[in-house]
């Protein structure tokens, strides 16, 4: 990400890998259930093979999902990165972020990660999310930073947090 001149990253990161054992539970259910098809209609060796192979896949997918998302917040900007081939950009003003909204689940709270959706002015783009993310009331807190600098900054640009 090529910054303005003056701005400044206030948070940069990526989604928690606290934020993984549910992405790698909705992965290998259907790894076992293939798994047990296998074990019983062909063979037991297919039937392991295929736990094998599918659990290693579903590792590497999780992990490269995790490493190829990119959040960050500036000053001036929301940031959003996700894709290794292909990119998907989402961007914004910070000074259009209207509400910052968290959400946890139980497990969420017990592992400190949630998703911190963004509410912004004037656009049709609803899914503005940081997703997996550790400790999200810090999010909270660096969009509240970024916002009361941009706020507090003259017109020639930011200033320093």
């Amino acid at each position: 990400m090529d910054l303005h001149t003056g701005e400044q990253i206030v948070f940069q990161g990526h989604p928690s890998w606290r934020a993984a054992p549910s992405f790698y539970l909705k992965g290998i259910l259907p790894v076992l259930v293939v798994a047990v098809i296998l074990f019983f209609a062909v063979s037991t060796a297919a039937g392991i093979l295929a736990v094998v192979i599918g659990t290693a896949l579903v590792v590497v997918v999780g992990i490269v999902k995790r490493a190829a998302t990119d959040y960050v917040i500036t000053t001036e900007r929301l940031h959003i990165r996700r894709g290794l081939l292909s990119k998907h950009v989402q961007q914004t003003s910070i000074d259009r972020v209207q509400n910052v909204n968290t959400n946890q689940s139980v497990l969420e709270r017990v592992l400190r990660v949630g998703h911190v959706d963004f509410d912004t002015a004037g656009t049709d783009d609803s899914d503005f999310t940081f997703r997996g993310i550790a400790h999200p009331d810090q999010i909270v807190a660096a969009v509240d930073r970024a916002q009361r600098t941009q706020r507090a900054a003259p017109a020639g640009g930011p200033q320093p947090l």
